[in-house]
């Protein structure tokens, strides 16, 4: 199964270089189901480490509770690893930041305002916070 299968196409396809840079597919299996999923997510690798945010509300990254492993197709290339989810308010703030990493478009995508003087609103990434998880994928 998958989700958005024109962006999984177009990941796979000679043509991800417009996208390969902030898009991958996640490839997992569901714990319950036992189905393959496919899932185009965007990501932003720090330290070695790919950072996804997700809403809470969704439950795909579910799957990725207690760490999982997965397949991630990066920039051309399939890469085993391991995924695992980060719900604790002060990690998800952390992981906001280093995403965000100080480009103001990327936090208006997830709803924090920006002040004049580059900083983040913080009422704004409370509230950020509180709606997503990340999803923490470490490269094998």
């Amino acid at each position: 199964m998958s989700y958005n299968p024109i962006m999984v196409w177009l990941l796979y396809s000679p043509l991800h270089g417009m996208l390969s840079k902030f898009m991958m597919v996640l490839n997992y299996t569901g714990r319950k189901s036992g189905k393959h999923y496919q899932l185009p997510v965007g990501y932003k690798k720090t330290d070695g480490t790919l950072l996804t945010i997700s809403l809470k509300k969704r439950t795909w990254w579910r799957n990725m509770r207690g760490g999982t492993s997965v397949t991630v197709h990066l920039q051309g290339r399939d890469i085993n690893a391991i995924a695992e989810v980060v719900e604790d308010d002060n990690q998800v703030e952390q992981g906001l930041r280093d995403f965000i990493g100080g480009n103001p478009r990327d936090a208006r995508m997830f709803g924090i305002k920006v002040e004049t003087d580059g900083s983040l609103n913080l009422e704004s990434l409370k509230r950020a916070v509180k709606e997503r998880v990340i999803v923490r994928t470490i490269l094998q």
